[in-house]
């Protein structure tokens, strides 16, 4: 069994050990300790899962996981959602897996599964109802930027349906960044487990590159230069379009599909713009940040980070 130890904060940032999991051998069972996690967000409770799930895949044994002995962790995996969708995945073992009653909740979305055009007209309204609230009150976004917002999560899971040829996971939630940015942020995880860019991209653009076709180009070419799968103009700029409207807002956005993951860094964050040769993971799988808007400032001022 092939062991792997989960990072004290599971998020985006520490993703890649628990990617790491997937260079085992198809006939290794892998079993995943959560023991001494003390920080969890959306991108590191979806991005477990679709590691989860890929290895689910290989064969009849489940991975194993062991939840966290901190009991505000588990309480709050299990408010968003996290236990019901493990189930089928992992054998869990240990930890507390109940939410503890509490008040107003900063989730603007739980863990979603999407896998049909109804699952994200479903994710739109709820967002609509309780995301408003809090992007408005809390992030003082004014109330039609704040409707953008419901536009960009529509559009990423509009892409799981018709590009990924299969189901994926959404989630979303407000934090207080104090070390990091000094500000509340909104973090919002999108991914799937399907086709992915390079081979979505392939028909209309991997001619283009007959001897480099690999993620890290396909993801460039969707990312930094609008390619899409269409031939016809205009069609299929949502990445295009959800990149303007988090720049904007002084957010980051990234994307790991395959091997390779790109980013628009902005001002506060010192993270890579594209990685590659990293352990491939099927599909596409996005992290987007969103600070507080700050009146007397349009973009995010360089901050320390944590």
């Amino acid at each position: 069994m092939k062991l792997i130890t989960l990072p004290a904060s599971l998020d985006e940032r520490y993703f890649e050990p628990i990617a790491r999991a997937l260079l085992a051998p198809a006939d290794e069972r892998v079993l995943f300790d959560g023991t001494h996690v003390r920080w969890v967000d959306p991108y590191g409770l979806i991005g477990l899962l679709a590691v989860g799930q890929a290895l689910r895949a290989r064969g009849p044994e489940l991975p194993a996981l062991k939840l966290p002995e901190n009991s505000e962790v588990a309480s709050y995996m299990a408010r968003m959602g996290f236990f019901t969708h493990a189930e089928p995945i992992f054998e869990l073992h240990g930890g507390q897996r109940r939410a503890r009653s509490e008040g107003a909740s900063d989730v603007l979305l739980e863990i979603t599964a999407v896998n049909s055009h109804a699952d994200v007209h479903a994710v739109v309204d709820h967002v609509n109802e309780r995301g408003l609230r809090i992007l408005t009150t809390q992030l003082a976004y004014p109330q039609r930027e704040a409707f953008q917002f419901s536009v960009i999560l529509s559009e990423m899971c509009q892409n799981i349906i018709e590009h990924a040829e299969t189901g994926g996971w959404v989630a979303s939630q407000r934090y207080q960044w104090k070390k990091r940015l000094n500000r509340k942020v909104v973090i919002i995880a999108v991914m799937d487990l399907g086709v992915g860019f390079r081979h979505s991209l392939a028909p209309t653009h991997a001619t283009r590159y007959p001897d480099a076709w690999t993620d890290a180009a396909a993801l460039e070419a969707a990312f930094m230069h609008g390619h899409t799968r269409f031939h016809d103009p205009g069609r299929g700029q949502g990445i295009q379009q959800i990149r303007k409207l988090v720049a904007r807002w002084g957010g980051r956005i990234s994307i790991r599909s395959g091997s390779a993951r790109i980013a628009d860094v902005p001002a506060w964050d010192d993270g890579p713009r594209l990685e590659q040769n990293l352990p491939y993971l099927p599909g596409a799988q996005i992290g987007i940040v969103l600070p507080a808007r700050v009146a007397s400032e349009e973009r995010v001022a360089a901050a320390p980070g944590s």
